[in-house]
């Protein structure tokens, strides 16, 4: 009831960022109900049905993790003094988001159906009635418990994103100085924050200039971005070498043969790059960091850099998946545009709006990212503000930051595009 409660009386912005969730999900739906009725229009071509289930994963992931980003920026997952006045304590706070998702996400699900049914021509009292039903093979009845297992899947595996996205998470220590721009690296250190002699936790966690209080202040635990990096390289150097062995064969490998599993050693190539650079996102943004800050900068060049460094963890990870997508995307298209004929077999109504879903989801999750990191340094520029900064300085550090991130996360995109489709194209 109070997920309920709080759904209808959310902000306009909240509002249209769940709403957003529920179209994802319907179209995730969507996809997994026209998977259904490619298996019920060919019992006997089980292997094609299977290959169009299983790539119903790609966007099913992308609306799961813009559900989890869309999570996270709700105002009950950050302000807590309310949700502790109804007796909402910070443990039952993923339960609440997992509801709140899942509410949205069975919407989805329903409008996912009415749609299906419609294009099916079961609905003759709207228009375009039965306008796919060939593609959607209405002339086979459908199963009512494989499609509500279907539609079931997308509200649970997103309710379940939300609540990890919105845990309780162990708080580490960094140091004042580090943090407000005297030290030489970000200063995290590993292991749980440990109060002074005389001190308790709660002491720990104030504003950073306060003279009075002690000198550390407690941020989310998580692991340095640094240390992604080195794995994230290897993945990417595992994936292009396991690409460029899998394709040297006597037959050349399609665009076709790679989207319908005919060539697993590519897919996996790919599969393997794509996750390297999820892995590599928040280590490359901490890397931006440094190289703005690098020598003897001004306050944009440190105040941009500093920013990176400390939210290398929030947005890096979105990024990297923003890459991987881009990049894969660069090396279809390359691989598409060496055989047009073969390639535009794959490229139905159902692949365009999986790939277009895909895209939309990943670049909503890191504008989403964006929005919550600019949202935690609220109080943080209003300080500078108030100490006299000018807003010009803010606005140049933040297009310092975008310009530095487009460049480098640009180029690498386009270099791992280019080396995954030069083994498939050469």
């Amino acid at each position: 009831m109070l997920a309920l409660r709080l759904a209808r009386g959310g902000h306009p912005l909240t509002l249209l960022r769940r709403l957003l969730v529920a179209v994802a999900t319907a179209v995730v739906g969507f996809l997994l109900l026209a998977a259904l009725s490619h298996a019920l229009a060919h019992p006997q071509d089980s292997g094609a049905s299977l290959v169009r289930l299983v790539w119903c994963l790609a966007p099913l992931a992308a609306a799961v993790q813009f559900a989890a980003a869309v999570a996270r920026t709700e105002p009950g997952s950050r302000s807590r003094s309310a949700l502790d006045a109804a007796g909402v304590g910070p443990a039952r706070v993923p339960l609440l988001a997992a509801l709140s998702t899942a509410m949205a996400s069975l919407l989805g699900s329903a409008i996912a159906l009415v749609v299906y049914l419609h294009l099916r021509g079961q609905l003759a009292t709207l228009p375009f009635d039965g306008a796919a039903v060939k593609l959607l093979a209405a002339d086979h009845p459908l199963p009512v418990a494989a499609t509500l297992v279907l539609l079931c899947v997308p509200p649970l595996i997103a309710g379940g994103a939300a609540a990890l996205a919105t845990r309780p998470r162990p708080m580490m220590a960094v140091g004042a100085t580090a943090v407000a721009g005297g030290g030489s690296g970000p200063g995290v250190h590993a292991g749980t924050a440990t109060a002074p002699s005389g001190g308790s936790a709660r002491q720990l966690d104030h504003p950073v200039g306060d003279r009075e209080a002690a000198p550390f202040r407690l941020l989310p635990g998580s692991l340095p971005a640094s240390i992604t990096l080195p794995w994230g390289t290897a993945l990417i150097a595992a994936g292009l070498a396991m690409e460029t062995y899998a394709s040297r064969s006597p037959k050349p490998v399609s665009l076709a043969g790679v989207l319908s599993n005919h060539a697993p050693g590519v897919l996996g190539g790919w599969m393997l790059t794509a996750l390297g650079l999820v892995l590599a996102g928040p280590g490359l943004t901490q890397l931006c960091g440094l190289l703005i800050a690098v020598g003897r900068p001004g306050a944009v060049r440190l105040l941009a850099g500093r920013v990176l460094q400390q939210e290398a963890g929030r947005v890096g990870r979105p990024l990297g998946v923003l890459c991987a997508v881009a990049a894969g995307g660069l090396a279809a298209a390359e691989l598409y545009a060496k055989a047009p004929a073969d390639g535009a077999r794959m490229l139905g109504p159902l692949t365009v709006l999986g790939a277009a879903l895909v895209v939309i989801c990943v670049t909503a999750s890191a504008l989403t990212a964006a929005a919550e990191s600019r949202s935690s340094r609220a109080s943080a520029n209003a300080t500078l503000t108030r100490l006299g900064a000018p807003r010009r300085l803010l606005r140049g550090a933040a297009a310092v930051r975008v310009g530095v991130l487009c460049v480098v996360l640009g180029s690498l995109t386009w270099a791992v595009g280019q080396l995954a489709a030069l083994p498939l194209t050469s």
